[in-house]
Formats: structure tokens, C-alpha cells, sequence
């Protein structure tokens, strides 16, 4: 029998990302062992009983020195903690990767806190979120056919890119590789941004008197608009913070954007507004086409 291509896997947070690495990977047949570390004592019972973790991990220092590849699938508020905490004890050879949502700032702290060993990280995003999250969201199919990117750092080794690069790939995943700093203005644009919005919607909605009566009348386009506002609050505060500055940039050139349609609408300019949606149709269509 052939021996997998990780012996030994650790992960820090079992909850959708995490989880669903562990469970890929395991129906790929790549993977040993499955050690899990989190600040739920009940979601990691929960994961091990789902059979995405093989053992629950007590002390992270005994851990981390044997394991071949290391996730962090965190809310990327903790990861510079995490970091230092197993810098120490990494193996000459185990390789530590990433699911934030935001590059720059886990890069900073990775070089502010993995020392010698900032060559065996190399970042990476799956684009693969869902509303639900903790172990019982994992899937092992939750990463087949979607877009992960890595933002290799210049002290990593090919080999160290290649095997990680891999492990996406045996997920089901198309990977692709961009600069932490190309990572962070295009998802400020396409991610980051509509869940800000999404969020402020319903939280304006939220403090009506009348939110009841409103919501008894919504339907799909709400529920579409709005389906990225069931997303966890810690991680996309997390998120909207790390990628502040990008984030901000996008957020002024939406309002210069609600702007015109205020004054078409203002000024009825029917022209103005069929235009302003044809475009938009039209890129939409082109886009769900592809």
C-alpha cells in the first residue's frame, strides 16, 4: 500500500475550512493522521466524531514538530498568536499554511513571528466560504472545482509551493498565485466589499420598528442579496479590519457610485439608470456565463 503524501496533518480551528481540508484530503487518500487543536472543547469532540480528526491535541509544542504540513484555519485575527506559539517547535520540514480571507496582514505577522522558519510558510486563500460554519458545515467535497490562491513569499522554496500547492489540488481545488498585496485589493473588490454590504442592509433593516412587517414581505432578491449576512461577525470583522485600507478604497468609489443613481433618480433621469443597469446586466450575464 502506498504511504500517503502526509503522514501527519495539524490543524488549528476544525470548523468548515479546516474541516473540510481534513475530509478532502482523507477521501484523497493523502493523509496519515488528522491532529486537531481549537478553543471549542465541543466542536473538537464534534470532529473527531464526524471522523475529521483522528486525535484532539493537547499540547501543540508535541505536535507541531513531526507534522508534515500544518493549517491554519482560523479567524486571521488569531494567527499571529498561533504563529509564535509553534515557531519554536517546527520541524526542519513541516510546512505551515493558511485559509484567510486577507494575505497582507497574516504575512506580516508570520514574519514577525515565525522567525527562521518564515521559508516553510507559504500563504493561501480558499475561495470556498459558506454561510454555516463549525465542523458539522465540513464537506469533503467543499473545495472540488474552486479557486484557491497562494501568495508565495520570496523565501520559499519550489518544493515547499509545489507540496502545498498539492495538498489544494488533492482537494479538488484550481489553484492559482498572486502577491499578498495583488490578493488583498482584488478581493477588497469582490468579497470583502459586498459583505460589508450585505451586513449593512439587514443591520439597517434590524433597528426598524417595523423590520417584522418588512421582512414578511421579502423575498428571493433579499434573500440572495443578503445570504453572505448569515457569514460569521468575528471573522469578517477580523477580515474588514486586516484589509482596512483596500477595503476603504472600494467602499469610497461604491459611494461615489450610490451617488450617481441618487441623482438620477433625484433628476428621473430614466437614461442614466437603464444605462447604469444594462452595463451591469450585462457584465453579470457575461461573468455567470463563464
Amino acid at each position: 500500500m502506498t504511504a500517503p503524501l502526509f503522514k501527519k496533518i495539524v490543524i488549528f480551528g476544525v470548523g468548515l475550512i479546516g474541516g473540510s481540508f481534513a475530509l478532502a484530503l482523507r477521501k484523497a487518500d493523502a493523509v496519515g493522521e488528522v491532529v486537531g487543536f481549537g478553543r471549542s472543547e465541543a466542536t473538537l469532540q464534534q470532529a473527531r466524531q464526524l471522523g475529521i480528526l483522528d486525535r484532539i491535541g493537547t499540547d501543540a509544542a508535541e505536535e507541531v514538530g513531526d507534522a508534515d504540513l500544518i493549517l491554519l484555519a482560523t479567524p486571521v485575527g488569531q494567527m499571529a498568536e498561533l504563529m509564535a506559539r509553534i515557531a519554536p517547535y517546527l520541524g526542519a520540514h513541516t510546512l505551515v499554511t493558511d485559509g484567510g480571507s486577507t494575505k497582507s496582514d497574516v504575512v506580516a505577522a508570520a514574519y514577525a513571528n515565525l522567525g527562521i522558519r518564515i521559508a516553510q510558510f507559504v500563504p493561501a486563500h480558499p475561495i470556498a466560504g459558506a454561510e454555516k460554519s463549525g465542523a458539522g458545515a465540513a464537506q469533503a467535497d467543499l473545495y472540488q472545482g474552486k479557486k484557491v490562491i497562494l501568495t508565495p513569499l520570496p523565501e520559499n522554496s519550489q518544493d515547499a509551493v509545489a507540496r502545498v500547492r498539492r495538498a489544494w489540488e488533492l482537494c479538488g481545488a484550481v489553484v492559482s498565485e498572486l502577491t499578498p498585496q495583488q490578493h488583498d485589493a482584488v478581493f477588497a473588490a469582490v468579497s470583502h466589499l459586498p459583505h460589508l454590504l450585505s451586513f449593512a442592509l439587514v443591520h439597517d433593516l434590524a433597528q426598524r420598528d417595523n423590520r417584522d412587517l418588512l421582512l414578511s414581505f421579502a423575498a428571493s432578491g433579499f434573500r440572495d442579496f443578503t445570504r453572505i449576512a448569515a457569514s460569521s461577525p468575528e471573522m469578517w470583522r477580523d477580515i474588514c479590519l486586516a484589509n482596512r485600507e483596500a477595503l476603504m478604497d472600494e467602499l469610497g468609489i461604491y459611494m461615489q457610485e450610490l451617488e450617481k443613481l441618487h441623482e438620477a433618480l433625484a433628476e428621473a433621469d430614466a437614461d442614466a439608470l437603464e444605462q447604469t443597469f444594462r452595463t451591469a446586466r450585462e457584465l453579470r450575464a457575461g461573468w455567470t456565463e463563464q
